[in-house]
């Protein structure tokens, strides 16, 4: 399969996650859009460090970096938003606005 593939896949994935991020309102989506922009990123480096000029080891390590960081960021996510669903009882970004300096 050549990089081509692997490399419009990754565009697909990144692209249907921004428009995740900039158009919806809930912070749910927003939060599992972002995901799908870090997998989208995931699989470029993967695919680079399979088929690019120097192939090695390291995307996958940069790969397997980055899921678990994509990981952590999920939790966080996803107990900052239990926490502020408590708190504000919707799931609208717009009514989270207490953050504004």
């Amino acid at each position: 399969m050549p990089v081509t593939s692997y490399l419009a896949l990754g565009a697909i994935l990144f692209c249907l996650g921004l428009y995740g991020v900039m158009t919806k309102r809930n912070a749910v989506i927003v939060l599992f859009s972002i995901e799908l922009m870090l997998n989208a990123a995931n699989i470029n480096l993967v695919a680079f460090s399979k088929y690019g000029l120097y192939a090695n080891q390291m995307g996958q390590v940069f790969g397997l970096f980055t899921i678990t960081i994509a990981a952590a960021e999920a939790a966080v996510g996803i107990a900052i938003l239990f926490a502020l669903y408590q708190h504000r009882q919707t799931v609208s970004v717009d009514r989270y606005n207490t953050l504004k300096g």
